[in-house]
């Protein structure tokens, strides 16, 4: 009995008929011989000596790199262990000579820029600047609005008695632009 979904492999206009041809063809397919070769009980003998031989092969492999590497470490271990490959050869350069030329020439230059440098003194008097600022501060005391206080004038009297009595000038660079309170503070 056919299925209800059954799909003809080729179209035809009579059902017996394509049922017939579809049977012959499935008969077809089932009557063809089939070659059963059982491996396990024939050719075993085989199998097994090839498995043996590249199991040997395998670890006589291993055995040799086992031994190239036991020679590298006891060579490592008679001697200091230093490297056999070292490259003895000089890098060729079409350019050298004349590089080394220059660098000699650019420190020459350098040396002789770091000596006019270090021969070099300042020729900025501070001692002047510092009275100038005195100056100026003893005028803006005069054009204020209300007077500054005498803890102020006091301190200026004793800074400024300081520079007169000592050879040495102690005003550190970055006191150039700020007030009297930062002046006092950064000497005393």
């Amino acid at each position: 009995m056919a299925h209800l979904a059954y799909q003809p492999l080729l179209p035809a206009g009579n059902k017996y008929l394509q049922q017939k041809w579809d049977k012959a063809s499935y008969d077809l397919h089932r009557g063809k011989k089939i070659v059963l070769l059982n491996l396990n009980t024939v050719f075993l003998f085989i199998i097994y000596a090839i498995c043996i031989k590249l199991e040997e092969e395998w670890t006589m492999k291993i055995q040799r790199e086992n031994n190239m590497l036991m020679e590298k470490i006891s060579h490592i271990m008679r001697t200091t262990g230093e490297i056999d490959n070292k490259n003895y050869y000089d890098s060729k350069s079409l350019g050298k000579e004349k590089r080394q030329l220059e660098l000699l020439r650019i420190t020459k230059e350098n040396q002789m820029i770091l000596s006019r440098l270090s021969q070099c003194r300042s020729h900025y008097n501070l001692r002047s600047w510092h009275e100038d600022w005195l100056k100026t501060l003893k005028v803006m005391d005069s054009i204020a609005r209300y007077p500054r206080g005498r803890t102020n004038e006091q301190k200026v009297k004793n800074i400024s008695s300081f520079f007169r009595s000592s050879s040495i000038n102690l005003i550190s660079t970055t006191c150039n632009f700020c007030t009297l309170n930062d002046l006092l503070n950064c000497i005393i």
